[in-house]
């Protein structure tokens, strides 16, 4: 790949190509607030709607979405790691367990999450400020799609700089709110019936909100790769979980107060309620700059789809991965979201999310793979330049990488409980032996791991990290 220099102030250059240590100019202060946000958004507040909706009381739904964003977050952050080690996007670096070609098989579910949360984020966005504002759904749809686009075209430094400016403006309005819920002054009553505990209820509530930050595993070292090498695993590690889990504990436990409390069914419209109940035109700015987060972390998902798409290119045909491909490419996608959106009604929603927990069982045989990769076999130690090459020492096709997924979404199936899909639902059987209660995503990762583990013991670890230590000269 051609070296390229970075305009840290204007549109940035560089795209699945590797960084120098000469450009890494980014700061480990920036990683939290960066995560922070990522789930301090409209998308958060409904997943704390899933326990009271099957009947789970306020107090479980809380402590089941605690527990699943821990768990979830644990194999996100873990990621951010491989950032500054390598200087890296995320896929680029999977092309060590999948090869240079195989790797396009984890790249089919990471693009198509990164679509789908986008066509999602669109509907939710026209949906929510047309109940709260009775804005236009179509020019809420033009300029949510139009924004996200441009902040992905200008790429790393102004995602994590718009970020920041968002936290800074929507920590204090949520806040306010959430003294006013602890207080009793954003109003709501004790429901008729408090709901109680059910297994099945509390695994789907602990599922879910365990699914929501894995769905981000993909993501992280794309936004460390500029971070420096010295950068101890430890600290970025840290920040990312910090960041991710934080905003979305608070935000999960607020949506399940407003699902039993007020009732609400639209977490955009309920925020909005709690909010004016304490102050008067507090809940309508909440809610805005909630939706402007979620409309940024649009941009995210776009820039993190480009990345994806350029990936898969190059590795059927090599590319230059110049500053056009990646403006050509974050457009491509910008319209095919959009219209794909505007194709679907609000009703039709609930399918994007059950595409989403496909998603989940296509990414957890990947990510339990990455993973046990860089810090159980090869332990942060690899080739730059023989992941732009198919003919390197990762080979065209990683055989051990490929079978552990397989192995790992295989042994899914049976746990699997997939609600409709355009019709179509599924339960496994092993599931059904089990009140229905889909572990399958827990299932896989143990499986994908330990496979991956037990077939590298063959590799010659010794050897590729001799080659490692070679200097990095990537190929143009």
């Amino acid at each position: 790949m051609a070296t390229q220099a970075v305009q840290p102030r204007g549109i940035e250059t560089r795209s699945i190509d590797w960084v120098p240590e000469t450009e890494r100019h980014g700061k480990i202060w920036h990683q939290a607030p960066l995560w922070f946000l990522g789930n301090f958004q409209y998308f958060s507040i409904p997943i704390g709607f899933v326990g009271p909706s099957l009947g789970l009381s306020l107090g479980w739904s809380i402590v089941g979405g605690v527990l699943g964003i821990l768990t979830g977050t644990v194999f996100m952050a873990f990621h951010a790691a491989q950032g500054p080690t390598l200087g890296l996007p995320q896929m680029i670096q999977s092309r060590a367990q999948f090869g240079y070609r195989g790797v396009v098989v984890p790249l089919f579910a990471t693009l198509f999450t990164y679509l789908a949360f986008n066509v999602a984020d669109q509907v939710l966005l026209a949906e929510g400020l047309n109940g709260t504002f009775g804005w236009s759904k179509d020019l809420i749809e033009i300029v949510s799609a139009v924004g996200a686009g441009l902040l992905a075209i200008y790429g790393h430094d102004w995602v994590h700089r718009v970020f920041r400016v968002l936290l800074l403006i929507s920590l204090p309005l949520m806040s306010i709110v959430t003294l006013g819920v602890i207080f009793g002054a954003a109003g709501g009553h004790p429901p008729k019936d408090a709901g109680g505990f059910t297994f099945a209820a509390f695994m789907a509530q602990f599922s879910a909100a365990a699914a929501y930050n894995i769905t981000y595993a993909p993501y992280v070292s794309d936004y460390s790769r500029y971070l420096p090498r010295n950068t101890t695993n430890r600290s970025i590690i840290a920040s990312v979980f910090l960041g991710a889990s934080g905003s979305a504990i608070w935000l999960i436990a607020l949506g399940a107060w407003l699902a039993v409390r007020l009732g609400a069914t639209d977490g955009l419209v309920g925020l909005q309620t709690a909010g004016n109940n304490v102050i008067d035109h507090l809940g309508g700015l909440a809610a805005f700059f909630s939706a402007a987060a979620l409309a940024a972390t649009m941009g995210m998902n776009a820039y993190g789809g480009m990345l994806t798409v350029l990936t898969g290119i190059d590795s059927v045909k090599s590319i230059n991965p110049t500053r056009r491909a990646r403006v050509v490419t974050i457009i491509a996608l910008t319209v095919v979201w959009f219209l794909i959106g505007k194709s679907i009604s609000s009703n039709a929603v609930s399918t994007v999310f059950t595409s989403l927990t496909l998603m989940l069982y296509l990414l957890v045989p990947w990510t339990a793979t990455n993973l046990v990769d860089f810090f159980f076999v090869r332990r942060g130690h690899y080739k730059i330049r023989d992941l732009f090459v198919p003919n390197g020492i990762y080979g065209a096709w990683a055989w051990r990488g490929l079978t552990a997924y397989a192995a790992g979404f295989a042994a899914e199936i049976p746990f699997m409980v997939l609600p409709d899909l355009g019709g179509w639902s599924y339960t496994g059987p092993l599931a059904k032996q089990i009140d229905s209660v889909d572990i399958s995503w827990i299932v896989g990762l143990i499986v994908s791991g330990g496979v991956y583990l037990w077939l590298s013991r063959s590799l010659d670890v010794k050897a590729e990290e001799r080659a490692a230590q070679e200097p990095v000269q990537v190929p143009a």
